[in-house]
């Protein structure tokens, strides 16, 4: 190989590791991401977006970066996108809970808010369907202390209601949330005041069952949840404890009990374990192993 050629071939080896190094270089966002969480009530809210800056531009006018009358993706890159785990109202209009791509369309007196369900749009989207609107509102927007970066909050909170606001350069458009409160805590209040549910009886019994705690306790709790609602699976674990305890009779009949239920249900590997137990307990006499 002469001269010539290695130094094309080193020279190309050159620029291709220099244009993989150069690539691996990362910058700064112009338009950093951000992430908020906010618990309203018992409400979770959830705000990703991108926050572009002022930068000396004319953001909100009829001839801004963002113009009057022209949907926005309310913020940059990819479209704002809020997530609420519960049911809300947002300037009383209900949302269920989910996820919505948050479109905006700027004006001097008044904002359109849009809640749009298609979330995987990078900006607008390409062909918008309002079939996919979730809500559509009107809200009037407020002058504000100047902002740099374009800023969305969640403020006033109280036990039911916040308010979403929107904020750059010298405007605050507030949108109203409203989220259910009462119904939740009356909820837990009666489940809570009116005791243990079935299923809480059976995992108590059943921790006690699988830890080696007070097996005669673990009865009382699975009987109580067999008294409550019978299960197959409980009178299972009800014929375990009382093998355990060498009540072979009654561990028998509680076998049969959960056989039956489970034969109804359609569980046959229940059925199986059951037989098995019902076969090897019956070698036992009077409650004492042979």
């Amino acid at each position: 190989m002469n001269t010539a050629m290695r130094f094309s071939i080193t020279s190309a080896v050159v620029t291709l590791w220099a244009m993989h190094t150069f690539a691996q270089i990362q910058t700064p966002a112009p338009s950093p991401a951000c992430k908020l969480q906010q618990t309203v009530g018992l409400t979770e809210v959830t705000v990703e977006y991108s926050r572009p800056g002022v930068k000396g531009r004319t953001i909100f006018a009829p001839d801004g970066l963002v113009p009057f009358g022209k949907m926005w993706r309310t913020g940059a890159n990819k479209n704002t996108v809020i997530t609420f785990s519960d049911d809300v109202k947002v300037e009383g209009h209900e949302l269920k809970a989910g996820a919505y791509a948050l479109y905006t369309i700027p004006a001097a007196d008044n904002w359109t808010i849009i809640f749009y369900t298609d979330t995987d749009n990078w900006g607008l989207p390409q062909a918008y369907d309002n079939g996919k609107e979730a809500a559509r509102l009107v809200v009037k927007p407020k002058e504000h202390c100047f902002t740099e970066t374009f800023t969305i909050n969640i403020d006033k909170l109280r036990n039911e209601s916040a308010e979403i606001q929107l904020i750059w350069e010298r405007t605050l458009v507030p949108i109203k949330l409203e989220v259910d409160v009462d119904s939740k805590v009356m909820a837990d209040i009666e489940r809570v005041m009116s005791g243990p549910t079935r299923s809480d009886y059976y995992a108590a019994a059943s921790y006690y069952y699988d830890t080696g705690r007070d097996l005669n306790q673990a009865l009382k709790w699975v009987r109580k949840a067999n008294e409550m609602d019978p299960r197959y699976w409980q009178y299972r674990l009800e014929a375990q404890i009382l093998a355990k305890l060498r009540r072979y009779d009654e561990a028998i009949q509680a076998a049969k009990k959960s056989a039956e239920l489970a034969q109804e249900a359609g569980n046959e590997n229940y059925v199986r374990m059951n037989q098995k137990d019902i076969e090897a307990w019956s070698q036992m006499a009077g409650g004492k192993e042979k």
